[in-house]
């Protein structure tokens, strides 16, 4: 059986294979499942909220070994902003283009939803 065919022609598989070994930048965060559980845990927290993978973990409603695994991915993307000076390490939500970005879609589809 041959996998469907778009209405360009092209074959569906291939293309969604190419769009995850290339993602975007979105892409690049919500292809990993609970990512998106983190990443809306964190902006529900209140402004300046400092967190560490324990609280981060029990408030997104997965384990502190998912938030360990996608930590680093966070702060890679100007998400999440270890600390200074913390130990064990606490972390909060980046001042940074993306966030704000992320909260102004997130209003957004609030917004469009009620």
């Amino acid at each position: 059986m041959s996998s469907p065919v778009s209405s360009d022609g092209t074959d569906r598989a291939t293309t969604k294979r190419q769009r995850l070994e290339n993602p975007s930048g979105f892409l690049h965060l919500a292809r990993h499942e609970s990512v998106p559980l983190v990443i809306d845990a964190l902006l529900d927290l209140p402004p300046g909220r400092e967190v560490n993978k324990t609280e981060l973990a029990d408030h997104a409603g997965v384990t502190r070994q998912t938030v360990g695994a996608h930590v680093d991915l966070l702060v890679e993307t100007e998400v999440l902003e270890p600390v200074p000076g913390t130990t064990p390490t606490r972390y909060r939500l980046a001042e940074s283009a993306v966030v704000r970005e992320l909260l102004e879609l997130n209003s957004a589809l609030g917004a469009a939803t009620e």
